[in-house]
């Protein structure tokens, strides 16, 4: 075999295709969300993540339960604890990032969260996407 030809019969000997073979099995199928698993930590459905934010068990996210569960991010990289991120606590190349920073943002994250602008996230607000 020459010419294009033989170039099709190594492509298809390398993927191992033998003349005459039956085509290779399909991949399995994805599992469903409920059939796959949550990683530790994780909540499991939104009444454990509700659960979750609301420390006082009101049944509403105040902003400072939001910032408090959201921080814990912070407090976790913040390896050297002098509450600035920096150095091999951030990705390459990011600007180091102070607690205050940090918290902020989180603050102004919650007030485009709280669609009603009541002061408070239920758990429609805390489940929608982000807003702006």
């Amino acid at each position: 075999m020459t010419g294009r030809a033989g170039v099709f019969a190594l492509v298809l000997g390398a993927a191992g295709a033998a003349p005459g073979a039956p085509p290779p099995a399909a991949p399995p199928e994805p599992a469903s969300s409920a059939e796959r698993a949550v990683p530790d930590g994780y909540a499991r459905g939104p009444g454990e993540l509700l659960t979750r934010f609301d420390a006082n068990g009101d049944g509403r996210v105040s902003e400072r339960e939001y910032v408090d569960y959201l921080g814990l991010g912070f407090g976790v990289r913040d390896a050297d604890g002098n509450g600035v991120l920096e150095g091999a606590e951030l990705p390459p190349n990011a600007r180091p990032v102070t607690r205050a920073e940090a918290d902020a943002r989180l603050r102004r994250q919650f007030a485009r969260q709280d669609a009603n602008g009541d002061g408070a996230l239920d758990g429609r607000e805390l489940l929608a996407p982000p807003r702006g």
